[in-house]
């Protein structure tokens, strides 16, 4: 048995090291491509049927890239595709999800607390909402809304924030972030496997048979390479969120969420702008910012909306504290069965990430991650396995903010 755990623990490291190679190969591709595309310029003499062309430095020599707006007049000799990176990156997820969120579906995926289901039901409804989204948006994409792209965004924003919402009624906080990310993550891939792929080949098998190619086909892939363009920052927030409890396991967090897609889209907007040389617009990075300041603030604010108090402060805190004997019974009860020496909860053989909990000292040394993880917010017990209750999550809030009065 312990054989095992620790292979399935260098196999979870292991995916996920591999999904963050892809990524990186795919976000770098999309990046450079839509900076390059931005970055045309037109000049007289182009060869027939170029759009735009680009000088590029870069290792020690010189590129000069053209962009031919649907196909050149012939089939060239060599043709790189970029695809690969995708297919990649989302494979990999998809394992990388296995291995966690479904392998450990009673800690990860499940919370009685927000829906009491099977393991084996999670994982169904788990799967149904990364297919649903895709569904959703192709859809959208193909209706007469998709003729307007402002109008397309706004509508698909909306849809987003809707199922935010929805996931976090679902999933505990943690797997609702993750599948938020895996059901856009999966849209982007499935545009590159299902749209800008096909057309593109369609493009081709037209040069090759000596046919001008249809534009139609390029439009179409070139509106759903923008969705990818913009949505690309909100998913590496969203695939990191697990690290920061106080985004995922928080009252607001769906709000959050919703708030991390706007992000996303004024850097994105932004960094387009610069590359397509049409100005300087630096009040995106103050409105993000604006924003930014806002999610901490949900995230910290009391219940305002479900009427619970904002925590009281006490003039000393940690061993000192009159509240420590209380404090660290909780620890001891709700805690120290995962998070000590010799672990006792089933499945688990070390204390997680090396934090142990089972003695003053231990408590003390680790009162931030108490305070976050378990005090602002649900993130720890996973799953909430050992029923922690909000009075007593409430009497770790008062015992650590005591420390900065």
């Amino acid at each position: 048995m312990m054989d095992f755990v620790i292979f399935w623990d260098w196999l979870s490291f292991a995916v996920r090291w591999l999904h963050v190679i892809t990524g990186i190969a795919w976000i770098g591709s999309s990046f450079y491509f839509v900076a390059l595309d931005l970055g045309l310029r037109q000049r007289p003499g182009m060869p027939v049927g170029a759009f735009g062309e680009e000088w590029q430095v870069h290792g020690g020599g010189f590129y000069h890239i053209q962009k031919y707006l649907v196909a050149p007049a012939e089939m060239p000799e060599h043709l790189t595709w970029f695809k690969w990176e995708s297919y990649a990156t989302w494979l990999s997820g998809f394992a990388m999800l296995c291995v966690v969120y479904y392998a450990g579906a009673d800690l990860f995926l499940i919370d009685p607390n927000v829906l009491p289901m099977s393991v084996p039901t999670g994982i169904l409804l788990s799967l149904a909402t990364i297919g649903v989204g895709w569904v959703v948006y192709d859809l959208l994409c193909r209706s007469p809304l998709g003729k307007s792209d402002t109008g397309l965004m706004l509508v698909l924003y909306g849809v987003l924030v809707f199922i935010a919402w929805g996931l976090t009624h679902l999933f505990t906080g943690r797997a609702a972030f993750l599948h938020l990310g895996a059901i856009t993550a999966t849209i982007m891939s499935a545009n590159v496997f299902m749209v800008i792929i096909p057309n593109q080949k369609i493009v081709v098998a037209d040069l090759i048979a000596g046919r001008k190619p249809d534009p139609k086909y390029g439009k179409i892939a070139k509106q759903r390479s923008l969705h990818n363009n913009y949505l690309t920052l909100p998913v590496l927030f969203l695939m990191l969120s697990n690290h920061y409890p106080l985004a995922f396991a928080t009252e607001f967090n769906w709000v959050i969420a919703s708030l991390v897609f706007i992000i996303g889209v004024l850097i994105r907007h932004y960094f387009n702008t610069v590359h397509a040389r049409k100005g300087n617009p630096t009040w995106t990075w103050l409105a993000a910012a604006i924003l930014f300041v806002i999610i901490i603030w949900l995230s910290t604010a009391p219940k305002v909306l479900t009427g619970e108090a904002k925590a009281s402060s006490a003039a000393e805190v940690y061993i000192a504290s009159a509240d420590f004997p209380a404090v660290r019974d909780i620890v001891l009860g709700r805690c120290s069965m995962c998070h000590a020496q010799e672990p006792v909860y089933e499945g688990v053989y070390q204390a997680p990430k090396g934090v142990v909990l089972d003695t003053d000292a231990a408590i003390a040394k680790h009162a931030r991650e108490i305070y976050l993880q378990a005090g602002r917010s649900h993130a720890m017990p996973p799953a909430n396995v050992t029923e922690i209750s909000d009075k007593e999550r409430a009497l770790l809030v008062s015992w650590f903010e005591g420390a900065g009065k």
